[in-house]
């Protein structure tokens, strides 16, 4: 079993930026992916970025693609979604996940997630 511990988030002003973290511990060694994902009040969770450890090669959501860079640190178990020219609508909890392929449906194990609050 793999654990998520996010971090990073907080009270940004919109057009701000913001870079999340996300330590995985436990059995990693099998994990393909890793990803982020966010729901705001309301709504439903929404796939934002994944990153094949592997590779590298990431894949962006709709909401946060051309404003975010995932990225990844395997020597430390680490991901890291930076996000730029930030919108009240990015205003969400934000969670960590792995994954078994970079696909948005093959995601799970997810961390308590890290609020992140976009102000106007």
């Amino acid at each position: 079993q793999v654990q998520l511990v996010e971090s990073g988030g907080g009270l940004v002003q919109a057009g701000g930026s913001v870079r999340l973290s996300c330590a995985a511990s436990g059995r990693t060694s099998n994990v393909y992916a890793m990803g982020w994902f966010r729901q705001a009040p309301g709504k439903e969770r929404e796939f934002v970025a994944a990153i094949n450890l592997s590779s590298g090669s990431a894949r962006y959501g709709d909401s946060m693609r051309g404003r975010s860079t995932i990225s990844r640190d395997n020597a430390k178990n680490a991901v890291y979604l930076h996000m730029n020219s930030l919108k009240p609508d990015d205003t969400a909890v934000y969670y960590c996940a792995v994954g078994s392929t970079t696909r948005p449906s093959d995601f799970g194990s997810w961390g308590q997630g890290t609020q992140v609050t976009v102000s106007s």
